[in-house]
């Protein structure tokens, strides 16, 4: 774990999946179910082929009938043991855990030799449930978004999250809106632990590539450590004092 003085304040939901949020600036709830695989590293190629041409019509199908708002498959470009994530997206806690349900059974039932040597590729895997903060950060559905994604998973004092939010909600998400404004930045996601393990808060970002994203980090944590902004940033640091860093490839993002 690292301390987190901004080292890396940005990231992609699970990158590939931005928040559901509602256009005009009303903002609703969105979920995000994210399973993070760890595989075996000299046959992940195999596993992204099985995504790609066993899966992804059940997933695509599940977002044309409405069932998901959007799915992505992200592969590791930088970080810790996981290796992929694939990540769905719907605007309400119900349909997310329904459809995941129901597209687990129809691709185990449609494709059983494909879930098998996926499985022995990737044996290991950690589930979390994401929900966004209505009126922090987010991006409509359908929106661009870049292909290369930075994601920070946040452990944090959970007596003291309402607290992040509402830095988040004000003068921090205020720094990210700029950039995104400015081009430098596709879109940024803030998000609440719903379900899963010890991370309370995922900031996500997404860009046209590895190299813009760092350029636009920098240009970030420069911008909160100067002036009033760096009394918002200590306190963001003090209540989520350690965080692990990805940079994610998304290999598929849908729609």
């Amino acid at each position: 774990m690292k301390r987190v003085m901004l080292t890396g304040l940005i990231v992609t939901l699970a990158a590939g999946s931005s928040a559901v949020l509602a256009q005009d600036g009303d903002a609703q709830a969105g979920f995000a179910y994210v399973t993070y695989f760890e595989c075996n590293a000299g046959r992940e190629f195999r596993a992204d082929e099985i995504i790609e041409r066993s899966y992804r019509p059940h997933y695509d199908a599940a977002v044309e009938a409405g069932e998901i708002a959007q799915w992505s498959w992200m592969s590791h470009f930088v970080g810790g043991k996981w290796r992929r994530a694939l990540v769905l997206a719907a605007p309400d806690m119900d349909s997310l855990l329904a459809s995941a349900g129901a597209l687990g059974e129809v691709i185990e039932e449609a494709t059983p030799e494909a879930g098998r040597v996926f499985t022995e590729i990737c044996p290991i895997h950690e589930d979390y449930v994401w929900e966004t903060v209505p009126g922090v950060g987010g991006t409509s559905v359908g929106a661009e978004r870049g292909v290369a994604g930075l994601s920070i998973y946040m452990d944090c004092d959970m007596n003291r999250e309402e607290r992040l939010d509402e830095l988040m909600g004000g003068p921090i998400g205020a720094v990210y809106d700029a950039h995104v404004a400015d081009g430098e930045l596709f879109s940024w996601t803030w998000l609440a632990h719903t379900v899963g393990g010890k991370y309370r808060r995922l900031l996500s970002l997404t860009a046209n590539d590895h190299s813009s994203m760092m350029r636009a980090r920098a240009a970030i944590i420069a911008d909160l450590s100067t002036g009033r902004l760096n009394r918002s940033y200590t306190q963001m640091n003090d209540i989520c004092p350690d965080h692990d860093d990805y940079m994610w490839d998304i290999k598929i993002a849908t729609p």
